[in-house]
């Protein structure tokens, strides 16, 4: 029985292999949970761009020679400066994509409302402004390139949202702006639609884009001028 031990002893190089391998196992896996997971293998998509999103609806309205964008799309749960982060990814894709001259992006949740007399107030959960160009022509953002705010909480199972409303200053604003990856737009379901062949598997309505309107007339936007309907009501 001696023998046999003596011929399975391991050899001390050997011991000193496996536990440096699990010593330094036991370390890395240490280090992760003390400094983070971003922190070792860089933050996550998401943390950087935005999550993914749907796009609602789309309207386009000309005036004065100008033409402003603004897009409704939604997100599936999330907080706040996520929410913020999509808004501006998007706004930025969307004036690659067609250059107007202000592009206005409203964040919904998954669960929120669709019709546009319903998107108002705490249906909002975050707004974002870009003109690329400011002139006085647009005086409610006194000639800033962005405005952008959320609700800082999560959405009820309505789809209103609930916490304090934060207004971003210009410097956050661009910090966020140079920390994107990518500027991707959101999901078109009436494309995905398109490819499949038919209506997608969850029967509900796909958004729509609606066409071109002159301020004031028909398919134009609520509020008169997009960057005074920026701003979410205070609440109900």
């Amino acid at each position: 029985m001696k023998a046999l031990l003596r011929i399975f002893r391991p050899s001390r190089k050997l011991v000193l292999i496996i536990g440096g391998i699990a010593l330094l196992a036991g370390i890395s896996g240490g280090a992760a949970l003390y400094i983070g997971k971003d922190n070792i293998l860089g933050p996550s998509l998401e943390t950087v761009n935005g999550t993914a999103c749907t796009d609602v609806n789309l309207v386009t309205i000309k005036k004065q020679d100008r033409i402003w964008i603004r897009k409704y799309i939604k997100t599936e749960p999330t907080d706040g400066v996520t929410r913020v982060k999509t808004a501006l990814r998007v706004a930025k894709a969307v004036y690659e994509a067609q250059k107007p001259d202000l592009v206005q992006v409203v964040v919904l949740d998954a669960n929120g409302p669709t019709l546009r007399s319903d998107i108002r107030g705490r249906a909002i959960g975050a707004d974002v402004v870009y003109i690329p160009h400011p002139d006085p022509i647009v005086e409610t953002l006194n000639g800033k390139t962005y405005s952008a705010r959320y609700y800082d909480g999560e959405a009820a199972p309505n789809g209103l949202f609930f916490g304090e409303r934060v207004d971003l200053p210009e410097d956050e604003i661009s910090t966020l702006n140079a920390s994107f990856k990518d500027y991707s737009d959101c999901i078109d379901p009436i494309a995905v639609a398109a490819t499949k062949g038919g209506e997608s598997k969850s029967g509900k309505p796909s958004a729509k884009k609606e066409k071109p309107a002159e301020a004031g007339g028909h398919g134009a936007a609520p509020a008169e001028e997009p960057p005074a309907a920026a701003a979410p009501a205070a609440g109900h």
